[in-house]
C-alpha cells in the first residue's frame, strides 16, 4: 500500500457484484443510492495512519479516502444519482472514539475504560476530518463526474428528536444543544462552512478549526440532506444538575449523558415515553418525525431533504416472522405521514431495512427487516410489512390505512435500503 492508499489494482470481482445489484435494481424500476463509508476501512489505513485520526490527515482523508470515492465514481455514476459520502459521523465518533462500542475502540474515563484514547478530544478530531474527507470527495465528483446523470451528494446525520425532560428552562435549553452537538455538528459545516456556535460556546479552542480555504471548500458541499431518524428522547440538562446513568437504568430505558452536557433518557416518572422497540433507546413517537423535519427546515432553510433511514425494531419477545408484524406496518404509516407536512421540502423516504440484518454490536438479535431471513438456509420470506410497502408503493394496498400517498405529493421514493 503506497502513500496514497492504493493497495494493488481494482478488484474487478468486486466491482461486478456491485454493477449487478446497481444494474438489477434499475431494472426492476429502483433507483440506487450509494454509501461510500459506513462504519468501517480496510485496517491498513488504522495500522498505518490511525484512521480518521492521522495527524497525516492529507494522506488519510486526503487521497486515501478521496481515492475510494472516485473509484466508486468512475465505475458507478453513469447510473447511480444518490451518493451517500461518509454515513452519521457524529454518531461514528460516538462509538468508535468516545465509548468505544465500535472499533477501533478507543475512549477514556468516565466514559470507559480503553487502552487508548481521548473522549474528550479524538471524537472532535474523527469528525473534523470525516467532514473534510467529503468535502474533497465533494469536489471531485462535481468537477467530473455529477453531469453524467446529474447527480446528488449528502452526508446522512443520526438525528433523534429531543424534547425536554421537564418544563424547566434548564431542559428546553438542554433538548436544543442535544440537537446542535448531534445533528448540527455536522449539518452546519455542511451547509454554512463552520461549526455550531452552541458546540464553540462550550469547546471553545478545543473544537478543532477550518481555515478560510477549507471552509469554502465544505460549504454547500451537500445536494440534500440525508437524515437518519428513528425515535424521541427526553433530555435533561446536566450544567446545572448532577446527571448520573448506572448499568440498570442505561440498559431498561435507554438513558446515557450525550455530548452538550445533556443527559437523556426514554423514561419520566417511571414511565416510557411511549412504546418501546427492540432497542432500549428507540420508542415509537411519530410526531418527532415532523419535529426533527421541521428542526432542519427551519435551520437550513428549507434545503431539500431524504428520510434514508426509518424503521422498526420489534422486540425481542416478539414474534415477527412472516406476516407476523402488524407493528412494522403502523410504525411507517404513522412516520411516513408525518415526515412530509409544512412545507417540508422531503424528496424521498428509505425503509431500514430491506431485510433483518447485522446491526453492529446487537448481532442479528434486533430485526429491523421487510424480509425474515432463516440464518441457516439464507431463504428469504417476505414479511407482511413488506407486502404492505410494496402496495403502498404502487397506490394499490387493502391493507394500509394511510391518508395519502408519496406519488399524490410528487415525492419520487426511494426503496429499501
Amino acid at each position: 500500500m503506497d502513500i496514497g492508499g492504493k493497495l494493488g489494482g481494482v478488484n474487478q470481482i468486486a466491482i461486478a457484484f456491485y454493477n449487478k445489484i446497481i444494474d438489477n435494481l434499475i431494472l426492476r424500476g429502483i433507483e440506487p443510492s450509494v454509501t461510500i463509508y459506513h462504519n468501517e476501512y480496510p485496517q491498513e489505513l488504522e495500522d498505518r495512519f490511525m484512521g480518521w485520526l492521522s495527524p497525516l490527515m492529507q494522506v488519510f482523508t486526503g487521497k486515501s479516502f478521496v481515492h475510494f470515492a472516485e473509484t466508486c465514481f468512475e465505475y458507478f455514476s453513469d447510473r447511480v444519482k444518490y451518493w451517500i459520502m461518509i454515513n452519521e459521523s457524529a454518531l461514528v465518533s460516538e462509538m468508535s472514539y468516545e465509548n468505544a462500542l465500535y472499533p477501533p475502540a478507543r475512549c477514556s474515563p468516565p466514559f470507559g475504560q480503553c487502552a487508548n484514547g481521548n473522549s474528550d478530544v479524538e471524537p472532535l478530531i474523527a469528525v473534523h476530518n470525516m467532514l473534510l474527507g467529503h468535502a474533497k470527495a465533494a469536489k471531485l465528483y462535481r468537477e467530473r463526474f455529477k453531469h453524467k446523470v446529474n447527480g446528488a451528494i449528502s452526508n446522512t446525520v443520526s438525528a433523534f428528536m429531543y424534547v425536554p425532560l421537564t418544563d424547566s428552562e434548564d431542559d428546553k435549553k438542554a433538548a436544543k444543544r442535544a440537537l446542535a452537538f448531534n445533528v448540527a455538528w455536522t449539518l452546519d459545516p455542511l451547509v454554512f462552512g463552520d461549526y455550531p456556535l452552541e458546540m464553540k460556546r462550550y469547546h471553545g479552542d478545543g473544537l478543532p478549526s477550518f481555515s478560510l480555504e477549507e471552509s469554502e471548500l465544505i460549504r454547500d458541499s451537500i445536494d440534500f440532506i440525508g437524515i437518519n431518524h428513528y425515535g424521541t428522547l427526553y433530555a435533561k440538562d446536566c450544567i446545572h444538575s448532577s446527571c448520573q446513568c448506572n448499568e440498570s437504568s442505561c440498559t431498561q430505558g435507554g438513558d446515557r449523558p450525550i455530548r452538550g452536557f445533556v443527559y437523556t433518557t426514554g423514561v419520566r416518572d417511571g414511565v416510557f415515553i411511549v412504546e418501546q422497540t427492540g432497542l432500549p433507546n428507540i420508542f415509537v413517537v411519530p410526531r418527532g418525525m415532523q419535529e426533527i423535519v421541521g428542526y432542519v427546515k427551519e435551520r437550513y432553510h428549507n434545503k431539500p431533504m431524504i428520510i434514508t433511514e426509518n424503521g422498526y425494531s420489534s422486540p425481542v419477545n416478539e414474534d415477527d416472522i412472516h406476516q407476523h408484524d402488524v407493528k412494522r406496518i403502523h410504525y411507517h404509516q404513522s412516520y411516513l405521514a408525518r415526515a412530509i407536512r409544512n412545507g417540508a421540502d422531503v424528496r424521498g423516504y428509505l425503509v431500514w431495512s430491506l431485510m433483518d440484518s447485522f446491526e453492529w454490536s446487537n448481532g442479528y438479535s434486533v430485526k429491523f427487516g421487510l424480509y425474515h431471513i432463516d440464518r441457516q438456509t439464507l431463504k428469504r420470506t417476505p414479511k407482511m410489512s413488506a407486502d404492505w410497502y410494496r402496495d403502498f408503493l404502487t397506490n394499490s394496498s387493502i391493507i394500509a390505512d394511510t391518508k395519502f400517498s408519496l406519488k399524490e405529493k410528487n415525492v419520487p421514493v426511494i426503496q429499501a435500503r
